[in-house]
């Protein structure tokens, strides 16, 4: 889950981040990116040098050029919180993750002024009057590429008043947070298997082609393989494959071949570890050749789940239909 923090100075958006980090979620800051720049540059951290380079940033390099730079750190397997979302780029940007929910913090104006004095986290000079001429500047920038906060706040997924004391906002942020998390998305079964069968194809030695296999009974692995020579042969990578040293067309020169194939080599792995693979499912980045296709069949395989073709499939399904196996291109989540 990737929750985004939008909201106006002094809202309380630093107390949700921490809440959240607290519960595990890694902390990121698009304005942390901007005190970095500016910092490096020699320039004093205030929120007005903060807003122009920001807007500079984003007129030179796109609407959405602060949420670009936080996203290719992001890692899909863990939980965020990001702070200081202030333009609808950004906010399209990271709706391009997975499970990705804006969340607005809002306070009344007063109150958020009296936090941001008694904050003095940038170098401002700051009386009442000049926070609200400052913020109604940041509201809405007169460029479609300065900061568009009022726009922002309108797309959000959910909203957080905190006008209350501190265990107020917690057990708000507990609630928003398990309500948003009722409609994670998790990927279906076979985009689950295909993806690791995928990440499997990446230990294969063979210089031609990677493919991985991977056996599943009752919604588990019971065996993985990927193409490469035979176990305690020189490397494929390493010239031990004279096929695919010559580097000839696809589907040539096949009897000179001495790699084994991904399927093979997960139907062999399971035998050679004693585990049964009757009535399983195999999962494979790509449609089995002939040859493993047979093997399939005598190995009492239930259902074949292929993401790619290859260029023998028409043979391929024909037989497997007549031997009674399901056989299916996976398409992708739908």
């Amino acid at each position: 889950m990737i929750i985004g923090l939008v909201g106006k100075n002094g809202s309380g958006k630093g107390e949700v981040a921490k809440v959240l980090q607290e519960a595990g979620f890694r902390y990121d800051s698009l304005s942390d990116v901007l005190r970095q720049e500016l910092k490096k540059q020699n320039q004093t951290v205030t929120r007005k040098n903060l807003t122009d380079f920001a807007n500079g940033l984003r007129a030179q390099k796109g609407a959405g050029a602060l949420a670009v730079i936080i996203s290719q750190k992001l890692e899909p397997d863990q939980n965020y919180v990001i702070d200081s979302i202030r333009h609808p780029s950004e906010v399209e940007v990271l709706r391009g993750q997975d499970n990705f929910y804006l969340l607005a913090v809002e306070a009344d104006p007063k109150i958020r002024f009296k936090r941001i004095k008694l904050r003095s986290r940038e170098s401002d000079t700051l009386t009442y009057e000049t926070f609200v001429d400052q913020e109604a500047k940041e509201a809405a920038g007169k460029k479609p590429t300065d900061q568009q906060l009022n726009q922002t706040l309108e797309m959000a997924d959910a909203r957080l008043e905190n006008n209350g004391t501190l265990e107020e906002l917690q057990q708000k942020v507990r609630e928003i947070v398990q309500t948003l998390a009722m409609d994670i998305k998790r990927p279906g079964w076979d985009s689950y298997f295909i993806q690791i069968a995928k990440q499997v194809a990446l230990r294969s030695n063979c210089i031609k082609r990677r493919v991985a296999a991977i056996l599943v009974k009752d919604f588990r692995i019971i065996s993985t393989g990927y193409n490469g020579t035979p176990r305690g042969i020189k490397n494929c990578n390493e010239g031990g494959c004279p096929r695919c040293q010559k580097f000839g067309a696809s589907g040539t020169d096949l009897e000179n071949c001495f790699c084994c194939h991904a399927e093979e080599n997960a139907i062999v792995q399971a035998a050679y570890h004693g585990v049964q693979i009757k009535g399983a499912t195999l999962y494979s980045t790509f449609s089995p050749c002939l040859a493993c296709t047979k093997m399939i069949i005598n190995a009492g395989i239930a259902e074949v789940v292929y993401s790619q073709v290859y260029p023998m499939e028409e043979k391929t399904l024909k037989l497997l239909g007549e031997a009674q196996i399901k056989a299916r291109q996976w398409e992708g989540e739908k």
